[in-house]
C-alpha cells in the first residue's frame, strides 16, 4: 500500500557536502547517505543530493582502509558557496586519530559556510574539526563516548554530550555508527514528516526511531552482566566522579550500606574491591585522554583524581605494562603508519 507524501517539491530539497577527513569512519558515513538514497527511492525522486569534498581534492582513506574519490576540493567549495552549487548542509566525516587533523584553510571555509547561513555538522569525531574552527563555543553537541573525555578537556566552552546526536540551531552533531541513521531520520522528518520516515525505516530494516538523547552505551546492567542495584548504583556514581575520588564511606552511604557489605558485594558480582574496581575506571579514562589529546602527563593525572604523577605512573604500568609515556610513543608509532 502507497503512503501518500503531501507537498512534494519538484526540485531537491536539500544538497549536501560530505568533508572526508583522513581516517574517517565508514559506518556513519554510509549510514547517513544510504538513508538519505532511501528517502529518495521511496519519493520518486532526488529530494536529496550530495558531494564529497577533501582538502585537496585528492581521494581520502578510512580508518578501514577503503579509499573514496572525492568530487571537491575546500577551494572548490568555497568557490560553490556563490553560486548554483552552494550547499544546504556541509558535514564533517571523521573518526580515529581526528586530534591530530589541524587544517586552517578548512576551519576558515567552516565558519565562513556557517557565517553565510549554511548548516554545518559532523559525524562521529567531527565535533573536533568543528570545535577547532571555533564553532562549537557555548554549543551543545554530540560526540563518541569513547572520545568524550579528550574532548571535553580539550574544549571546556562546549557543552558535550554522550548522546546519540544534538541539534542547536543551524549545527547537528552525531556521535557516529548507527546514529548518524537517526539523525537524518530526523532530517527527513522535518521535510517531509513522520510517514516518509517509517517507509526509510522499514527499507533498512530498522524497528524504531531513536530520540536524540537515547544512550549510546548499553545500560551498565547489560554491559557488564551485573543485575545487582546497589552495585549498579555505585558504579554510576564512580563514573560520575573521577577527576574527584569518593572514598568508600561516602559509596557506602550514597548506597544505604555498611562498607564491609559493599566490599562482599563487589568481590561477588565484580571479581574485584571496589577500591580496585574505581582504579580501573580512571586509569581506563587516563588512557582515553593520553590517546586523544595532547595534555600532559601530570594533567592527566590530575584529571583522573591521581594526587602525583609518580602513582599514577605506577598503577598506569601495573595495570596495562607499560607507562603513560610509553602509551603516547606507540600512539605516535600508529600514526606513522596510518599515513603511510
Amino acid at each position: 500500500m502507497e503512503i501518500s507524501l503531501v507537498n512534494k517539491p519538484l526540485t531537491a530539497k536539500r544538497s549536501l557536502v560530505f568533508f572526508l577527513v583522513p581516517n574517517f569512519s565508514l559506518l556513519p558515513f554510509s549510514a547517513a547517505i544510504e538513508t538519505l538514497r532511501i528517502a529518495n527511492r521511496m519519493l520518486g525522486y532526488d529530494a536529496y543530493s550530495w558531494r564529497l569534498a577533501s582538502t585537496d581534492g585528492a581521494q581520502v582513506v578510512s580508518s578501514s582502509g577503503i579509499a573514496l574519490e572525492v568530487n571537491s576540493s575546500v577551494a572548490d567549495e568555497r568557490k560553490h558557496l556563490g553560486g548554483e552549487s552552494r550547499p544546504s548542509m556541509v558535514l564533517v566525516c571523521s573518526g580515529v586519530f581526528v586530534e591530530d587533523f589541524q587544517n586552517k584553510s578548512v576551519n576558515a571555509w567552516l565558519r565562513e559556510v556557517y557565517n553565510r547561513g549554511v548548516a554545518v555538522g559532523s559525524l562521529c569525531t567531527g565535533a573536533h574539526v568543528l570545535a577547532s574552527a571555533g564553532l562549537l563555543t557555548g554549543k551543545r553537541c554530540a560526540i563518541h563516548w569513547e572520545n568524550l573525555p579528550g574532548f571535553a578537556e580539550a574544549f571546556p566552552q562546549v557543552d558535550v554530550f554522550a548522546d546519540l546526536y544534538e541539534i542547536d540551531s543551524n549545527i547537528y552533531t552525531c556521535a557516529g555508527g548507527t546514529a548518524s541513521l537517526d539523525m537524518m531520520l530526523n532530517l527527513i522528518d522535518q521535510d517531509f514528516g513522520e510517514n516518509l520516515v517509517n517507509r526509510v525505516c522499514e527499507q533498512a530494516l530498522t524497528d524504531r526511531v531513536r530520540g536524540p538523547h537515547d544512550r549510546q552505551r548499553l545500560p551498565l546492567r547489560a554491559r557488564l552482566g551485573v543485575q545487582n542495584a546497589k552495585v549498579l548504583s555505585i558504579i554510576e556514581l564512580m563514573e560520575g566522579n573521577l577527576a574527584e575520588p569518593l572514598s568508600l564511606l561516602e559509596l557506602a552511604d550514597s548506597a544505604g550500606l555498611s562498607r564491609r557489605q559493599i566490599e562482599r558485594l563487589f568481590r561477588q558480582e565484580m571479581g574485584r574491591s571496589p577500591a580496585r574496581y574505581y582504579l580501573e575506571i580512571r586509569l581506563d579514562r587516563a588512557r582515553h585522554l593520553l590517546v586523544q589529546s595532547a595534555m600532559p602527563v601530570v594533567e592527566v593525572a590530575v584529571a583522573c583524581g591521581f594526587v602525583s604523577a609518580s602513582h599514577f605512573s605506577k598503577c598506569y604500568r601495573e595495570l596495562y605494562n607499560r607507562s603513560p609515556q610509553q602509551e603516547r610513543a606507540d600512539r605516535k608509532v600508529t600514526l606513522a603508519q596510518a599515513a603511510r
